[in-house]
């Protein structure tokens, strides 16, 4: 441990440059054409390739990474998984990509390192304690374990805690979800890449997909770096940059890009055993299984593509954490970095079919992507495979503002 005068976490340093991790994938070549083109490496689209394979034996499959896998969203989010969402569809969704994470080390014979801390999302107000409780009792209709706590109960779950909060926003009570994890995310996309591979599906890093064909009105394939691709069918999963991919077709999306940044500490004593959210103070913390204390915060208000995180994000969300946990103070700040989310206007995300006859999206996930991987995978593969729409995945259509259905989760978006 370090220990000076001055808090050691504002002495940030700049964002630092992430190294290509060794990963062992078979390197092939590409075919001229495939039944199914997946854009994107990261955990969408390897997991929609996987249970295309596993459960619809449809292994003619490319996975088109122009980087290495994970190295996107899925490899810069704040490992969080959760299920206490506000609105009927997302916590049916989120309730079963988390039943499906709970057995995915085993399925995938990959360890992953998911630890079940418990969530706590703390109400500073009297009109968030309202909302907590009824967060708490919409989880509860819908099965999904979370109840509110009063500050005594949130004092003794979480000891670690300043319950003054630096004596500027004291803690009147929580909403709390036992399950609530963190699980280890490269694992996750090496997981899967594996699995997919094991079953007969090629990924291929490096190859970046500069053009879609389209023919007649439905997609035919894809133009890259290394030539032309046919293909059956053409899944994008290329998180905040799906209007790059979505411009190649002509198809205009309801999504702005924003920059989402977060940072961890130098590695400590196992003290944090839960993971602390308050949409009070728009921050979250959690403790890695490697010590590490991480740190994030909700999406910046403006629109970019940029993976540089900045130093008034650390300065003001590094303040924030020390509020809550005093201990921290004393720590050294390790890394800093940013990922780019599709955010969509009600905060849901878009699944499913296009005006493009087959082109497909698994986009629009903001701050969530993560979380839903295995349950995103696993029915994107069903209405690829099969053409029909899954029921858990139907409220998320692309066209679903034009009917005015929108899936209001905005509502329950303080942090992550």
């Amino acid at each position: 441990m370090e220990s000076s005068k001055a808090p050691a976490m504002t002495q940030a340093t700049g964002a630092t440059r992430r190294s290509k991790p060794e990963i062992h994938l078979h390197e092939h070549p590409l075919a001229a054409s495939y039944d199914v083109v997946v854009i994107g490496g990261g955990g969408h689209g390897l997991a929609t390739a996987y249970y295309l394979a596993r459960e619809h034996g449809v292994r003619r499959v490319a996975v088109l990474e122009r980087s290495y896998i994970g190295s996107g969203g899925t490899g810069r989010n704040t490992t969080v998984l959760r299920a206490n969402y506000k609105t009927p569809e997302t916590i049916r969704f989120y309730q079963a990509s988390f039943d499906l994470y709970r057995n995915l080390a085993e399925e995938l014979d990959f360890n992953l390192l998911r630890s079940e801390r418990g969530l706590l999302w703390l109400a500073h107000s009297e009109a968030q304690i309202n909302s907590q409780r009824e967060r708490a009792l919409q989880n509860q209709v819908f099965g999904v374990d979370t109840v509110f706590l009063t500050a005594p109960e949130v004092a003794e779950v979480c000891r670690e805690l300043d319950m003054t909060c630096g004596g500027v926003r004291p803690i009147l009570g929580a909403a709390y979800h036992p399950p609530g994890s963190i699980i280890r995310h490269d694992g996750v996309v090496w997981g899967y890449a594996a699995a997919a591979e094991r079953l007969g599906v090629q990924v291929h890093q490096g190859v970046e997909v500069t053009g879609v064909t389209v023919a007649h009105g439905r997609c035919t394939g894809v133009r890259t770096n290394r030539g032309e691709i046919a293909a059956g069918a053409v899944l994008s999963a290329v998180g905040g940059y799906v209007t790059q991919i979505a411009d190649m077709v002509g198809l205009k999306l309801p999504i702005v890009t924003h920059p989402l940044q977060a940072f961890v500490t130098q590695s400590y004593k196992p003290v944090l055993d839960r993971i602390v959210a308050s949409a009070d103070l728009h921050i979250y913390v959690s403790q890695s299984a490697r010590g590490e204390m991480l740190v994030g915060a909700e999406i910046d208000p403006y629109t970019c593509y940029s993976t540089r995180s900045t130093f008034p994000f650390v300065s003001s969300c590094a303040s924030r954490a020390i509020d809550l946990f005093p201990f921290m103070a004393n720590l050294r700040l390790l890394r800093q970095w940013s990922g780019v989310c599709d955010m969509t206007p009600d905060y849901s995300p878009l699944l499913g079919t296009t005006p493009v006859g087959q082109f497909f999206l698994s986009s629009g996930w903001g701050t969530w992507g993560f979380k839903a991987i295995p349950v995103s995978g696993k029915n994107m593969a069903a209405l690829i495979a099969t053409g029909r729409v899954p029921e858990v995945i139907a409220p998320f259509a692309l066209d679903r503002f034009r009917r005015d259905r929108a899936v209001p989760e905005r509502a329950s978006a303080g942090t992550h």
